[in-house]
């Protein structure tokens, strides 16, 4: 069956894109390690959120051999106005996916390994079983590797999210995106409070995860509305922020309004830091695994220093 990449956008209007300032530019590599992440990829038949959402921090994770495996397929049951992941009617799951992403981690000598998927509303437990199974083979195969798990909304699906908590994974991610006036344009699948609710439930069930949520700005928010956001997050426990630049992946896709300067990045973070997040990440290229793998080092690390 031909996929169509966001069926419902082509009718849209279409919206041009900005051009890109300076401080906003993807780096070209031809590093061995870059191939080698690559071609470990490609032969596991794996597929990464690095490419199938046109990550601008490709070329520097692949180099240091960091990569974010995305489970369940390539194709979500839900449209975003701003991901570039397909939308449409997934396969059915690979059964030996857990293994292979195990296999992956193992050749790519990972300590850390940030695991996310696309939304699998077709499923009666979202994917939950699905993580869990991941997340065991890996504990399997790699003892000693971290495990991050960036998770869907798990809506209308119950208690299912707490079979992923069950594998006690280290980080449980889960984005939040948006400030809420901007959620029926731009998430319209979601719910802004269910998402507050699922990261401030996950804390309660496995309180020694680390729980992280991130937005994306420039999409015509408001600086109150953001503040808002930090506010909200912080009282559902939430232990990692990341704020990043909305980056418009084509004239269908939701428009960008505006780019950040790295100094109004600098200037969030510092308040977010300020309200109390354990670590908080703010920049332009800022992605929510980005730099996981120093991060989740940092997140100890402040934790222990805060008892």
């Amino acid at each position: 069956m031909t996929k169509i990449r966001h069926p419902e956008k082509q009718n849209k209007p279409v919206n041009p894109i900005k051009k890109k300032p300076e401080w906003i530019r993807s780096k070209l590599s031809n590093s061995k390690e870059f191939f080698l992440t690559k071609t470990i990829v490609n032969t596991n038949n794996l597929v990464t959120v690095c490419q199938e959402a046109n990550c601008p921090n490709i070329t520097e994770c692949w180099s240091k051999r960091h990569a974010t495996f995305m489970i369940m397929g390539d194709t979500c049951t839900r449209a975003c106005a701003f991901c570039d992941v397909k939308t449409g009617k997934p396969e059915k799951l690979d059964l030996l996916e857990p293994l292979k992403i195990a296999q992956a981690v193992k050749k790519l000598n990972l300590k850390h390994v940030v695991i996310t998927s696309v939304d699998r509303d077709d499923l009666d437990d979202g994917g939950s079983n699905h993580f869990f199974e991941v997340i065991n083979q890996i504990r399997k195969t790699n003892s000693n590797t971290t495990i991050e798990v960036l998770t869907p909304d798990f809506l209308r699906k119950g208690d299912a999210y707490k079979k992923v908590l069950e594998a006690d994974p280290d980080v449980f991610n889960h984005n939040i995106e948006t400030v809420p006036s901007l959620y029926l344009k731009v998430r319209p699948g979601s719910r802004y409070f269910a998402s507050l609710e699922l990261l401030k439930n996950a804390k309660k069930i496995n309180k020694k995860v680390f729980t992280k949520s991130g937005i994306m700005v420039g999409l015509g928010e408001k600086r109150d509305e953001i503040l808002q956001v930090m506010d909200d997050l912080k009282a559902a426990d939430v232990d990692f922020l990341t704020i990043g630049q909305y980056l418009q992946p084509s004239v269908r896709h939701f428009p960008l309004e505006r780019y950040y300067k790295p100094e109004e990045f600098n200037e969030l973070g510092t308040i977010a830091k300020a309200k109390g997040f354990l670590l908080v990440s703010s920049s332009p290229l800022t992605r929510s695994s980005y730099h996981a793998d120093e991060d989740f080092a940092k997140l100890q690390h402040n934790r222990l220093n805060n008892h």
